[in-house]
Formats: C-alpha cells, structure tokens, sequence
C-alpha cells in the first residue's frame, strides 16, 4: 500500500520545522520584537536609500540621512502627542467633578429610567482615580512595559530609541548583500517559486502601503479640519494623530474618537458639542470605508473584518505593542503564502483522486 503524501518523512519533516519555527517565534516574541520593527522600517525607506544612492550619495551616507529622516518623522508624531497630553489632562482634572456632576444630574436619570441604571458614586471614584497623578504614571509605565522589548519600562525606551534606529541602520546597509546570498539557500528546483512568491508579496506590500498612506494623509486633514470647524482647541494634534493612527484598524480611530470627545467635554459647552465629534467621527468612517479604502487600497490584502481583529490580538499577544503595527503587513504576507499552498494542494494528485 503506498504511503499517503501527507505522512511522507518529507511532509512531516517540514510539519515539524514549520512547528518549530513557530513556537521559536512565539517564545522569542520579546526579543525579536526590535528586528521586526526595523526590518518592518527598513522595508519602507528602502526606495529612499536608492534614490539617495542614485543621486551620486555613498551608501553609508545615503543609509544614514534615511534613518535620521525616518527619526524626525518619529519625533514628529511623538510631538503630535505633547500639547494633547500636557493640555487636555490638566484640565480634565479640573473640570471632571464638574462633568462628573452634570452626568449624574442629566444622563444618570435617563439611563435609570430606560432601564440602564448606573452607580454613580462608583464611576466619580473610578474616574478620579484614573485621572489622578500616580495612577498616570503607572498606566503610562505599564504601556511602555507593554512593549515586550524588556522587563523594564527604562529598556523599552532604550530598546525603541537606540535599538531600532541601530538595527534599522545596519539593515539598510547590508540589504544588498543580504538579497543576493538568501537566493543561494534556496534550492535550485524551488528557486522560480521562491522568487515568484516574494515578488508577489513585494508587488502587493507596495501597492497596499502606498494606497494607506494616501489614506492616512487625507483622513488626517480631513479630521484636522472637521474638529477646527467643530471649534476644539486641539483640532490639528487630535485630527493628524487620528488620521495617521488608522493604520491600526478599530484601535487608532477608537483612540482618536476617544481623544476628541474628551476635549469637547472640556472646552465646548454643553452636550452638542459631543453630538458635533461623534458626527464628524461618523462621517470620516464613513468615507474611510466606502469611498477611500475601496478605491485606495482596495482589497489588496483580502482579510475579514473578524481576520483583521485576530491578527491584531496574535501579534499584540507574541510581540507587544510592536506587534499591533506588524499585524497587518505580516498577514498580508501570510496570506500569499497560505494562497499558494492551497493551489499547491488542489493540483496535487493526493487532491485529484
């Protein structure tokens, strides 16, 4: 009797490899989240790195003006967070009581008398809280913490801004070299399909990057605008940083939302100004999701809503909050991969019969 394909030595040496690299990756979670953030960056600035070569730059020069580029990028983002941040919580803790007030004395009765009834007292407490000094610090040294880079909040500050940087560096320098010796590991008769496989990730990468990008700078000005006609102080800090934090599906436009309802609370009187945030939050998922996303980048990478929240918890879960920013291109890479197997599978004898 002929063995089965599927229990052949071959097929379960790869089972078994595949396995292992598997569980290696997920234990080094931690340590390889620095890599993966570089290569991840690396990948990214690489066309500036050619462009800068093509000028007539040294290579050395051209990595090294890239990632000095890529840093001020980075301390303009992290700046974006400065004035939201040293403006907003100071007031929220002086005005919270005040709003905490008017929530029990307006919104606590309607909620009680259509059947949510809320404990008051207990959501004053929590709140305060929250928004006391100590607790700030501590939930800000649990989020670096959550970087997975260390066991300490002082290495995960380390580890993003002089590891990475460093990685990224070396990386970008050593990329040619690189690209020209992982071909020779490949065996020769898989070398026409290892070649057509990282170029389709690449042609698909490139396109789905490109098409984000576009997205996230017109959201960005969009929101911007939106939130300065709604009269918000913070309308360009809050709107660039939620434009560019959709990137992140569900969590950078859930943070954004979040960020400007807390603002109109404290700076526009009364509940419409509220009602005018979420409206212009409304609209701008709305044309995230039916007119620039379809026509930007489109279905490039092809998962589910239910896909795209699994792969943002997996990843969270083995590389940190580095990995909420590599979910996504590294599905999309997972996903040309699990493609081709499965046309691999349905043209095989094993399938046929």
């Amino acid at each position: 009797m002929t063995a089965s394909p599927l229990l052949s030595p071959r097929s379960l040496t790869w089972l078994a490899l595949a396995a292992g690299l598997g569980a290696a990756v997920w234990w080094l979670g931690p340590a390889l989240s620095p890599l993966l953030m570089a290569a991840a960056l690396a990948y990214l600035v690489w066309p500036v790195v050619q462009r800068l070569a093509g000028l007539g730059l040294s290579r050395p020069l051209a990595v090294a003006l890239t990632v000095l580029i890529t840093l001020l990028m980075g301390a303009v983002l992290v700046l974006l967070l400065v004035p939201i941040v040293t403006t907003l919580l100071p007031q929220l803790q002086a005005q919270w009581p005040a709003l905490l007030e008017r929530f029990n004395s307006e919104w606590v009765p309607w909620l009680a008398a259509h059947g949510l009834p809320l404990d008051a007292a207990a959501i004053k407490a929590m709140a305060l809280k929250a928004l006391s000094g100590g607790d700030v610090q501590s939930q800000a040294l649990r989020l670096l913490a959550s970087a997975r880079i260390g066991g300490s909040w002082l290495l995960t500050v380390v580890g993003l801004a002089v590891l990475v940087p460093m990685l990224m560096f070396y990386l970008l320098l050593d990329a040619q070299a690189l690209m020209a010796r992982i071909p020779a590991l490949v065996p020769v008769r898989l070398r026409p399909a290892a070649a057509g496989f990282l170029d389709e990730c690449h042609q698909m990468l490139r396109q789905y990057l490109h098409g984000q990008v576009t997205v996230m700078g017109v959201l960005a000005l969009y929101y911007a605008l939106a939130l300065q006609l709604v009269g918000l102080e913070l309308a360009w800090p809050i709107g660039v940083f939620t434009g560019l934090a959709v990137f992140i599906p569900y969590l950078g436009f859930g943070t954004g939302l979040v960020l400007a309802l807390m603002t109109a609370a404290v700076q526009l009187p009364g509940w419409h100004g509220l009602a005018l945030v979420a409206a212009v939050y409304a609209c701008g998922q709305v044309l995230e999701g039916f007119f620039l996303t379809p026509r930007l980048v489109g279905g490039r990478i092809g998962l589910s809503p239910l896909g795209v929240i699994v792969a943002l918890l997996l990843f969270a879960q083995a590389f940190g909050f580095i990995g909420v920013f590599l979910a996504l291109p590294a599905s999309a890479v997972a996903l040309v991969a699990l493609r081709r197997l499965l046309a691999a599978w349905q043209a095989s004898d094993f399938y046929r019969s």
